[in-house]
């Protein structure tokens, strides 16, 4: 099989974002995390119907791949409530960067598995495949954009940089 994507991000939806992120810290060691609230997406789509579910992510670099803490502010159907009902704490998806979106998204409807969510970030489009069934967890494929490689590269810097003092493990952006 030739299509073997490189997954750069491993993705946890959570109750409590900063809670998450403290215990993160505490386990593992890793931070900071950078948050971002209330994500705007523009032309959102859950099961192919729009939507407006509200969320918040923090991130954080373990040394080549990222840990995303997700936290969804309302209790609307989500790719994210799909595999994680609220209040619970899960892994949801592994996420990877697609120099061609569009055929790495046919690589997987073409096997069966449905688009749970998508839309667009600024100029990059995502989607949420629901491997779930197969995988146990869902798929994330992110377009690749120099905006994305930009905010991953904020995200590596910060960890390299980071002086591992808990009052800073927390970052929040614009």
């Amino acid at each position: 099989m030739s299509f073997q994507p490189r997954i750069i991000q491993y993705a946890w939806v959570v109750p409590d974002l900063a809670e998450a992120a403290r215990r993160w810290h505490a386990a593992t060691g890793i931070g900071p995390f950078l948050v971002n609230r209330d994500l705007r997406l523009d032309e959102p789509r859950y099961r192919g119907a729009p939507s407006t579910t509200r969320f918040s992510t923090a991130v954080a670099q373990h040394g080549e791949v990222q840990i995303e803490l997700v936290e969804q502010h309302d209790d609307g159907p989500s790719a994210y409530r799909d595999t994680v009902p609220a209040g619970a704490t899960g892994f949801h998806h592994v996420a990877f960067i697609a120099e061609d979106f569009a055929a790495d998204l046919a690589h997987y409807t073409g096997q069966g598995f449905a688009v749970a969510a998508d839309g667009l970030f600024g100029p990059m489009r995502y989607a949420y495949v629901d491997t779930s069934a197969a995988l146990g967890h869902m798929i994330e494929i992110v377009e690749d954009k120099p905006a994305i490689r930009a905010f991953f590269a904020a995200v590596r810097k910060a960890a390299d940089r980071w002086d591992r003092d808990p009052a800073t493990l927390l970052r929040e952006l614009g």
